[in-house]
């Protein structure tokens, strides 16, 4: 991939990042799941880094078995976006429209999480402008 080119005083500016992978996952009847993060309390989806070596959907079906229990269908890529640190690496978020074949109450999270929650997307808790835009597009697409 490519890093995110900037026009500053003529020069482009090349990004160096690490790959996040998140994981919009919807049940049958059209709700989705959210995580909320055990440090920051925010309410998030499922995911994490690619490791060294490990193909990328295998990383998020890795993570996804790691923080929720879950084996889910990974259908596409749905939306990206970068967030970028001055003291520590930038970030390049892939965020993918998943489904599971029925809503299952064990859902287990792992320390990363404090609560887990199916909702109705436009009930979805406080999600930030990126993870809002990932849940938007990831209905569009189901939707198609």
């Amino acid at each position: 991939m490519s890093g995110e080119q900037l026009e500053e005083s003529g020069e482009a500016e090349t990004m160096t990042a690490c790959v996040s992978q998140k994981a919009v996952v919807f049940d049958p009847e059209g709700w989705v799941l959210v995580l909320r993060d055990a440090k920051e309390g925010v309410w998030e989806f499922p995911g994490g880094r690619i490791d060294r070596g490990e193909r990328a959907i295998d990383a998020l079906d890795r993570e996804l078995r790691e923080e929720t229990g879950l084996f889910v269908s990974v259908e596409r890529p749905v939306f990206t976006a970068t967030k970028r640190r001055r003291e520590r690496r930038s970030k390049l978020f892939v965020y993918y429209l998943c489904s599971v074949p029925e809503r299952t109450p064990t859902v287990r999270i792992s320390d990363e999480h404090s609560a887990h929650r199916w909702v109705a997307p436009a009930a979805a808790p406080g999600l930030n402008d990126r993870r809002r835009t990932a849940l938007e597009r990831a209905l569009e697409d189901r939707e198609r």
